[in-house]
């Protein structure tokens, strides 16, 4: 029976560490940069404020298009007291009831200058009651039918095109955000690229812990054989379990610094924090030539920083045009012609009355006007003229800030291409310094098996070796950091000599 449970749970621990291993997922670098950018948070909600600006931009531009409006009223019903006025008495009181049934239908064409052709209709029937109350409140009652059709015009002139002109500003809005989301992109790539050899030298560092470990519980053992046959002092015993109670600490406390930037990574990546993951690197690189000035001219042609900026000047140079409109000569042309008709049978079908009222619209005259009106302002006291200062002033700002973005970007350059040359020939130090460090090691542990070497003394050439190994993955991260800031602050795959510009196709397909 003992034994059946005790093969039970044998079974079971194998068959759980087998599933833990087959759920654990290995992600490598360029796995990790896809996930982030399909799946982060902040890819996520930037790419939705991204749409939101396009479809305020789409919103502006069908404001070219036609639009039809359609809308009823069934009923819209009203009793009410009305005065009505007598030129040789008093004013009397009726009481005036009405009932109408009947719906609205627009059509407005927008033309590219600004202004519009509309084409309405209007018709509606109508139940109409009025109470005299100067006749013992006699009741009077009728059914009618109203009908309008009209045709208007109206035309903004000696001012801007405001349509054009807001559309310009969605447009600008949009390639702004564009550009801002491009941004936000490069950033998610070097914060991914941080993270992920965060971890990964975290790691490297458990993965140290572990072998020191292993190292110091070997020499331990090899100290408690020498002790045992008297060749030792007892002290020596002592120092072997203090290093190894010492190295079992480090591992885990490293352990759970490894655990913690595991979820940090999770969540910043946008995967679950519950899921088991692994990251695999490449140790290995191919040196590439960053040439100075080219990576300077690919970064001021390449920036989103300098494109918001030129964005930024365009609107605000709008907003100076829109102040300068305050006092400018404006205009508008406005014309209508319209057919009304109302029906004059006091009763009847509503297919009489609607007959009737169309045959009254073709008895009626038609309504029909035109206007032209002007505006200046003759005096705002310095209003115009102060808003057209403050708008200059900004406009002026703009242009500074530009010019500052481009000198800011140029010694980031410089000084970004500075540290990749030296974080590569201080990885190329370090990984020499590693490969001494591990074979002065081995001769040391030789030299302590052969009692040559006291355990304390060995103690310190694993440090030593540990402080090699973490220096040489330091340099590492620190030189692909440095080439992923490269990357973002350029725009440009140097160890690939290709572009990561996108292709905006955003606005020339809408």
């Amino acid at each position: 029976m003992k034994r059946n449970l005790l093969a039970s749970l044998l079974i079971g621990f194998a068959l759980a560490g087998h599933a833990e291993t087959e759920n654990l997922r290995t992600i490598t670098y360029d796995e990790a940069i896809r996930i982030a950018l399909g799946e982060s948070y902040t890819v996520k909600y930037y790419k939705e404020d991204m749409d939101a600006t396009r479809y305020s931009y789409l919103y502006t531009k069908a404001q070219f298009k036609p639009m039809l409006d359609f809308s009823l009223f069934t009923p819209s019903w009203t009793e009410e007291l009305t005065e009505v006025s007598q030129a040789d008495g008093l004013p009397v009181y009726n009481s005036t009831g009405s009932l109408q049934v009947g719906g609205n239908l627009n059509f407005t064409y927008v033309l590219p200058t600004g202004g519009n052709f509309a084409l309405s209709s209007k018709m509606y029937w109508e139940n109409y009651r009025t109470t005299l109350s100067q006749k013992d409140y006699e009741e009077l009652e009728r059914d009618q039918v109203y009908s309008r059709f009209a045709l208007s015009f109206n035309q903004p002139i000696f001012t801007a095109n405001k349509l054009k002109e807001n559309m310009k500003v969605a447009e600008l809005d949009f390639r702004k955000s564009t550009c801002y989301f491009t941004r936000v992109q490069m950033n998610i790539v070097y914060n991914v690229t941080e993270g992920f050899y965060n971890v990964y030298k975290l790691a490297y560092e458990h993965k140290i812990n572990q072998d020191r470990l292993a190292n110091s519980r070997e020499a331990y053992r090899i100290t408690k054989l020498k002790q045992e046959t008297g060749n030792l002092p007892e002290g020596e015993m002592l120092i072997a379990e203090i290093t190894v109670a010492q190295d079992e600490a480090r591992v885990m406390e490293s352990e759970g610094k490894l655990s913690t930037a595991k979820d940090q990574f999770k969540l910043l990546i946008g995967l679950d924090l519950k899921e088991e993951i692994d990251l695999k690197a490449d140790m290995e690189f191919e040196a590439f030539i960053v040439d100075m000035q080219q990576a300077i001219d690919e970064a001021l042609r390449n920036r989103m920083e300098i494109q918001e900026d030129n964005l930024d000047i365009e609107l605000q140079a709008i907003e100076v045009k829109r102040a300068k409109r305050e006092r400018e000569f404006k205009g508008n042309i406005s014309a209508y012609y319209d057919f009304t008709g109302l029906s004059t049978r006091g009763e009847g079908s509503v297919g009489q009355l609607v007959g009737s009222s169309f045959d009254n619209m073709r008895d009626r005259p038609s309504n029909r006007g035109i206007a032209l009106t002007v505006s200046y302002p003759l005096m705002d006291w310095g209003r115009a003229k102060n808003q057209v200062r403050r708008e200059q002033v900004r406009l002026k700002q703009r242009e500074l800030n530009l010019d500052n973005t481009k000198r800011t970007i140029e010694q980031e350059i410089r000084e970004i291409v500075r540290s990749v040359y030296e974080a590569e020939k201080r990885y190329r130090i370090n990984r020499r310094n590693q490969e001494v460090a591990v074979q002065s090691y081995r001769i040391s542990q030789m030299r302590f098996e052969n009692g040559d070497m006291t355990s304390q003394e060995l103690s310190i050439e694993q440090e030593r070796l540990s402080q090699v190994q973490l220096a040489y993955i330091d340099s590492y991260i620190t030189y692909r950091l440095s080439v992923a800031d490269l990357n973002r602050k350029t725009m440009y795959d140097f160890e690939h000599n290709r572009s990561f510009m996108p292709e905006d196709k955003e606005l020339a397909g809408k």
